[in-house]
């Protein structure tokens, strides 16, 4: 792709600047809100990495250079307007300088993150996505899934093979309130087996649609 797209971009007049609101590709979380010129979009198309304008420092950021926290570029589109970007990540750590998942964790306005399902059949999925990714990021102390990620990908998997197991014991037993919580036990580790694997839901539930489409061509 050429990259004339980035002059055809709207750059602020006075700054030459154009903000980029970033997003967690596997939470779906709106991350942070920085700002890009030309040269930083041009270095972060190369680098496959965020890089950012600095207005209070008024030089080039790399995202994560100091901290390690680096955002690995799985796209970047800009709107109808030409005038603001948006960038889907893959966030390594916390993108807060306070050590926060994301920047956006007051709310002023509305309703808190655990309200929100309320009314919403599978909303509570996307508040658990969002909770993994969380804890993943912070790793605050004491917390299970801290434990799992900090164990890695072979405790997870071994957990996933034991919930798997019981699922089928409560299902043989008839257990119907046993089976529901194995059934959720499962679900919330198969969901950590995708933070790790940095796997999208998203990507989960498209193949599914893909296949029921393809169901319902063939049945035609």
């Amino acid at each position: 792709m050429s990259a004339a797209w980035i002059d055809d971009l709207k750059y602020d007049e006075a700054t030459g600047l154009i903000p980029c609101i970033v997003q967690d590709v596997q939470s779906r979380e709106v991350l942070m809100l920085a700002y890009m010129n030309r040269e930083s979009i041009a270095k972060t198309v190369a680098t496959g990495q965020t890089w950012f304008w600095s207005r209070s420092r008024q030089e080039l950021w790399h995202k994560g250079a100091t901290s390690g926290h680096v955002q690995q570029v799985v796209r970047l589109c800009y709107d109808c307007d030409r005038d603001t970007l948006l960038c889907e990540v893959q966030q390594h750590g916390p993108a807060c300088h306070t050590g926060s998942y994301s920047c956006f964790f007051a709310t002023a306005l509305g309703v808190a993150a655990a309200e929100r399902s309320a009314g919403h059949r599978y909303a509570i999925l996307d508040e658990l996505l969002a909770t993994i990714a969380d804890r993943e990021a912070e790793r605050p102390e004491g917390a299970y899934t801290t434990y799992l990620f900090e164990k890695g990908r072979e405790k997870i998997l071994k957990k996933i093979g034991e919930e798997s197991a019981e699922v089928v014991i409560a299902a043989m037993k008839g257990d119907r309130t046993e089976l529901t919580a194995e059934a959720g036990d499962l679900i919330y580790h198969l969901f950590v087996l995708l933070q790790e694997q940095k796997l999208s839901f998203d990507d989960v539930l498209k193949l599914l649609e893909a296949r029921h489409a393809q169901q319902d061509i063939q049945n035609k």
